[in-house]
């Protein structure tokens, strides 16, 4: 990745975070984990987790993002307009990472307190 498209990156991570958060509330708690940008700066590839919900409220609040993403795009038009030619394309991945670091720590969790438990009975 070139310094470019790190900047790029940076830049429409910071602005659509903004954009979710002031213009377009979602109706769950969305955070942009990362932006990645082809090399050509013609599609960003969006990462976001949705906090606090089902494996069904985060695909509903994916297809939210996915059915605004025109209004999106056109948000940050206006906000980055002087920075950048051409805006994006947008497209948004559900980041699932936070969700299984919370399913690993419950499973060790398990383990310590079973092993925890066969020691005491020893």
């Amino acid at each position: 990745m070139s310094v470019r498209t790190r900047r790029v990156a940076k830049l429409l991570q910071r602005e659509i975070a903004a954009i979710l958060a002031l213009e377009l509330p979602q109706e769950r708690l969305v955070t942009v984990t990362g932006v990645r940008v082809s090399n050509d700066l013609g599609i960003a590839y969006i990462h976001v987790s949705v906090m606090l919900a089902t494996s069904e409220h985060r695909q509903a609040a994916l297809a939210q993002l996915k059915g605004q993403a025109a209004q999106i795009r056109k948000a940050l038009a206006q906000r980055i307009r002087h920075q950048m030619r051409a805006m994006p394309e947008l497209r948004f991945f559900l980041d699932e990472s936070l969700h299984e670091v919370s399913k690993m720590d419950t499973l060790l969790d398990t383990i310590r307190a079973e092993r925890a438990q066969r020691s005491g009975e020893s």
